[in-house]
């Protein structure tokens, strides 16, 4: 028998298919890249045409950008594509890792990712358009007006290719304050309230992380502080609708003011006196009844879906219990030799009979 109990066995087999089905989304994912690469390659020099236009077109005239390395024309422009059949690729990406995760989410959960992950896929988007048409201008504007007299403005390529990069994923992840705020609040982490509170601190971390992120100059750094200050105020607003239901009914029944004294009381209307017995429920009591209701419900269905995952497990462990058997299985003796034909039973008996008439004309040796 084997030392390995069902329980080991069905755990063990269920890593491994996750691990399995991790290798095909990653498979996917980077075909999905290489198909797009494929198809962009072609373009890789128009392509770096137009990210570096902004630069171009501000260079004084005679002046054009140059490559001081051997096999910059070729991999600068193949690194650029590359990198942008990955931002291209995002929405499959996402999609490929929502397809990984999605089973182990709650119902609610799930309801809650796809919106997030379709917003922040277009924010990251907004803020690489942002940086393209509003801030490269802007920047590069200053730069080429800044150098000394008897100094050209001849860029590298590959130093302006990283310099656009580093400025395109910035302002792409600045541009996702808003999901970071609304996921704290939705999480119980904080409230719009305390992050209210917090604003000074925000605005300061703003230009500090526009500081990190940008190169050494003030427009990049306030054109990236000004926009996440912006979208923080945003994701504050939009958070009040993605508060944990349990500290909305929590709250509300907190903040439910007190009932004014009856003036027929016997103590004359004083702030001590208890309101009648027969007043029925205020609103806000009843919206928070109605909230912890739905918020009753909605663990319930919780439980209902761990009551099924439980049972999956569990007869998903009998059947790995049964095959442990079977593989054990030895079937008795009269089950394990398969019964002799007519041609060989026939063959057996005539030597059956040989041999005994062999040892029936044997001499006595007695005599």
């Amino acid at each position: 028998m084997s030392n390995s109990s069902p329980e080991g066995i069905s755990a063990e087999q269920t890593f491994v298919s996750h691990l399995i089905e991790l290798r095909d989304r990653l498979l996917r994912i980077v075909m999905a890249i290489l198909v797009v690469f494929l198809g962009l390659f072609a373009f890789a020099n128009d392509i770096y045409h137009y990210v570096a236009s902004p630069l171009m077109e501000l260079l004084p005239e005679g002046q054009s950008m140059i490559a001081t390395g051997v096999i910059s024309p070729f991999l600068t422009p193949f690194k650029l594509t590359l990198i942008f059949s990955f931002y291209i690729a995002i929405p499959y990406i996402l999609y490929q890792v929502w397809g990984f995760v999605a089973p182990g989410l709650y119902k609610h959960e799930r309801k809650m990712v796809m919106p997030l992950a379709a917003s922040s896929t277009v924010l990251f988007y907004t803020g690489m358009a942002f940086a393209y048409y509003v801030v490269f201008p802007l920047i590069f504007a200053f730069l080429t007006t800044t150098a000394p007299e008897g100094v050209e403005v001849m860029p590298d390529m590959k130093d302006y290719l990283d310099f656009v990069l580093k400025l395109f994923f910035a302002f792409g992840v600045a541009f996702e304050v808003p999901i970071a705020t609304i996921l704290l609040v939705w999480m119980g982490t904080t409230t719009p309230d305390k992050l209210r509170e917090k604003r000074p601190y925000v605005i300061v971390g703003a230009f500090v992380i526009g500081m990190l992120l940008t190169p050494p100059d003030m427009i990049s750094q306030t054109l990236l502080a000004i926009p996440m200050w912006i979208l923080f105020e945003a994701g504050i607003i939009f958070s009040k609708f993605f508060m944990p239901k349990d500290d909305d009914s929590n709250s509300s029944t907190d903040s439910t003011p007190p009932k004014s004294p009856s003036p027929n009381s016997p103590s004359g209307g004083s702030s001590s006196s208890q309101p009648d017995e027969d007043d029925g429920p205020t609103e806000e009591e009843m919206e928070a009844e109605l909230d912890r209701i739905e918020a009753e419900e909605d663990r319930e269905e919780d439980r209902e879906e761990e009551l099924e995952r439980a049972e999956r497990a569990r007869k998903k462990a009998r059947k790995m219990a049964d095959n442990v058997r079977m593989d054990h299985y030895e079937p008795p003796i009269s089950k394990r030799y398969e019964p002799l034909d007519e041609v060989s039973e026939k063959l057996l008996d005539e030597e059956l009979d040989m041999m005994d008439g062999t040892s029936g004309t044997e001499p006595d040796s007695s005599k």
